[in-house]
C-alpha cells in the first residue's frame, strides 16, 4: 500500500526528496533508504542527486516500472501540453532539467509537511492533494493556475486551499495577478482561501501592504517557507493582527465544487 502510494504522488507530483518520502510515509529514515533502494532495484523509480541544494540526497521520480503502473502520469513540469515521453528515462531527463525543479519541490514540501503531520493524528488528514497540472485542468473554466491544491481537516472543520508557492522571482505585481482568476473562481464555485507563501517576512510584510484595505471575493492568506503549514503561521490580509492555523482559515466548498460533486470537476486516471 505504502509503495503504490509513492507511486501515485510521483505519478502526478514529479519528483520529491528523500525527506520528503521519509516524513510522509516511513518511521525512520533507516527504513526509508532501505525501501526506496529496493524500489529503485527493481525499477519502480529512478533517482538521481538533488542539484537545487547542494544536499547529497536523491530525488525520485517514476522508474519503469512506476510508468507501467502509472501510463497517464504527467508528462512535463514546464509544458502541460508536452507528448508522453518515450520511456522512464525521458520523463526523469525532463524533470531534472526543468527550470522548476526548486519550485517542485518546495511546493511539495508544503504537503509533504501536512501529511507527516496527519500520520499518528486520528483528527487530522489531508485528504486532497492536487498538483498544478490537475487542479489547472479542474478549475479551467475560471482560468486558475495554483501551484497545488488540498482540502485539510483538522479539529471538526474541513479547509479547501489553493497554494501559490512564491520564490522570490517575480515581481509582487505578478503575483498579485494571478489572484484575478480565483475571483472568478469564487463567484458561483469554491471560495477557498489562496495561500501565498514566500521566502521572507520582508517579502510578507510588503504583501500584505499591497492588498491592505484591498476586497477580495475569496479569502488571501500570507505565510512564510519555514513555517510548518499546520501551525499558526497564516496571516489573512483582512485580518493582519492574528497568524492562524490552517483548519482556522475560511472556506467554503461552494454548490460545484469537487468536495460536494467530484465528477463535475475531476479528471479521470489522476485523482489521487
Amino acid at each position: 500500500m505504502r509503495d503504490r502510494q509513492l507511486l501515485a504522488w510521483l505519478a502526478e507530483h514529479y519528483v520529491l526528496s528523500t525527506d520528503q518520502i521519509t516524513e510522509a510515509l516511513f518511521p525512520s529514515p533507516r527504513s526509508a533508504r532501505l525501501r526506496l533502494a529496493t524500489l529503485h532495484t527493481i525499477d519502480a523509480v529512478s533517482r538521481f542527486v538533488d542539484i537545487t541544494t547542494g544536499d547529497s540526497q536523491y530525488l525520485y521520480a517514476l522508474g519503469p516500472l512506476g510508468m507501467l503502473v502509472h501510463p497517464t502520469a504527467y508528462n512535463d513540469p514546464d509544458r502541460l501540453d508536452a507528448r508522453p515521453p518515450r520511456s522512464s528515462i525521458d520523463r526523469t531527463e525532463r524533470i531534472v532539467a526543468s527550470r522548476r525543479l526548486a519550485h517542485l519541490l518546495g511546493t511539495n514540501q508544503l504537503f509533504t509537511d501536512l501529511l507527516a503531520y496527519a500520520r499518528d493524528r486520528d483528527d487530522v488528514e489531508l485528504a486532497r492533494w492536487w498538483s498544478e497540472q490537475h487542479a489547472t485542468a479542474a478549475y479551467a473554466m475560471a482560468g486558475v493556475r495554483p501551484d497545488g491544491h488540498g482540502i485539510w481537516r483538522a479539529e471538526g472543520r474541513e479547509v479547501g486551499f489553493f497554494l501559490e508557492h512564491d520564490n522570490g522571482t517575480e515581481p509582487l505585481a505578478t503575483v498579485l495577478r494571478k489572484l484575478r482568476g480565483y475571483e472568478r473562481l469564487a463567484e458561483g464555485g469554491p471560495c477557498y482561501p489562496v495561500l501565498l507563501r514566500v521566502r521572507s517576512r520582508r517579502r510578507e510584510a510588503n504583501l500584505l501592504h499591497a492588498l491592505a484595505g484591498v476586497p477580495t471575493a475569496m479569502p488571501v492568506v500570507t505565510g512564510v517557507h519555514d513555517e510548518h503549514p499546520a501551525a499558526a503561521a497564516w496571516t489573512l490580509t483582512t485580518d493582519p493582527g492574528r497568524r492562524r492555523r490552517l483548519h482556522e482559515l475560511p472556506s467554503d466548498h461552494g454548490p460545484d465544487s469537487p468536495a460536494t460533486n467530484p465528477h463535475r470537476f475531476t479528471r479521470p486516471d489522476t485523482s489521487h
